[in-house]
């Protein structure tokens, strides 16, 4: 258990994170669950590599749940009720770039995500690592209300994202406390451009958002592009370019799958390399200052792919 408090007792939210434990079990041939040429056929059509394919059984420590499912590419899992919805998905064609999730996504949808935009007081939250889709380190963050710059910007955001065609629908509001939302947006004190964002947990999406304070020496469009980029977070993408971060900012190198692992998005392209890349992503690691702040065709592609 995690805990997020804002002083004075203006802050106190509970995260959790699963922590699951994986038990690999090695199928034989006369096993039920042995790994045929259609699992792999299946798990390819869909953009992985299943040439080190294990089925295995994954226990939920917290719950003691048992998923079965499959290991690929050493350390990615996906439960056999996850390949079937992927298998049923309307899957978009087109293979131009690539975008990336994590293995976490927002489930039960149609669904409606509240949007807060935090106008109240100033205080400090704590920032554990293992919540951060930039992987921060441990640490406190002094934050409080969302600038007027910051607020257009962030329905500037919500707007891109409703003119999508999926089963989610975004309703922003602003407010002074921190209830009533799936996601509350807040501004880090801290100087410094761009945000950050937690992945999706529990089949919700990522659930604070801090823009930084620095976005309020930029334009409008500027603080939609960051809003839109660390939303993207909360709802499960990695960034673009997350194999090669001097592709967008001139230096850093692989950010790794992580804990919440990379997992291609069919219909983006599969090209690892700054070769034919999707450089107008908004997912890329870094922005430029003068950006449109609006999806690329990918973008799009990958998220109504999704969701």
């Amino acid at each position: 258990m995690k805990n997020l408090r804002l002083l004075n007792g203006l802050l106190v939210l509970a995260l959790t994170t699963l922590i699951f434990s994986c038990q690999q079990q090695e199928t034989n041939p006369t096993n039920p669950n042995a790994i045929t040429d259609e699992i792999k056929a299946q798990f390819k059509s869909l953009g992985f590599d299943p040439s080190d394919i294990k089925y295995v059984n994954q226990t939920n420590t917290l719950t003691n749940e048992t998923q079965e499912g499959y290991i690929l590419e050493q350390d990615m899992f996906i439960s056999k009720a996850n390949l079937a919805e992927m298998l049923a998905s309307d899957t978009k064609t087109g293979l131009n770039g690539e975008q990336y999730r994590t293995r976490n996504l927002v489930q039960r949808l149609p669904r409606t995500i509240r949007v807060v935009g935090y106008t109240g007081n100033s205080g400090t939250i704590s920032v554990p690592r293992a919540e951060d889709a930039d992987n921060n380190i441990d640490g406190r963050a002094s934050v409080g209300a969302l600038s007027s710059r910051m607020r257009t910007g962030l329905q500037w955001a919500i707007n891109n994202y409703n003119a999508l065609n999926t089963g989610l629908t975004f309703q922003l509001s602003f407010r002074n406390s921190l209830s009533g939302g799936d996601i509350y947006v807040l501004q880090e004190f801290n100087g410094e451009l761009g945000g950050i964002a937690q992945f999706p947990s529990g089949g919700n999406p990522g659930r604070i958002v801090r823009l930084f304070s620095g976005m309020n020496g930029l334009s409008n469009n500027a603080n939609e592009h960051v809003a839109t980029h660390e939303i993207g977070h909360t709802l499960g993408f990695r960034h673009t370019d997350f194999f090669n971060r001097t592709i967008s900012c001139g230096e850093g190198g692989n950010e790794g799958q992580s804990s919440a692992g990379a997992i291609h998005i069919p219909g983006t392209g599969t090209t690892n390399n700054a070769s034919g890349f999707d450089s107008n992503s908004i997912m890329l690691a870094c922005f430029s200052r003068n950006t449109q702040g609006e999806f690329s065709a990918q973008d799009r592609r990958a998220l109504e792919f999704l969701y």
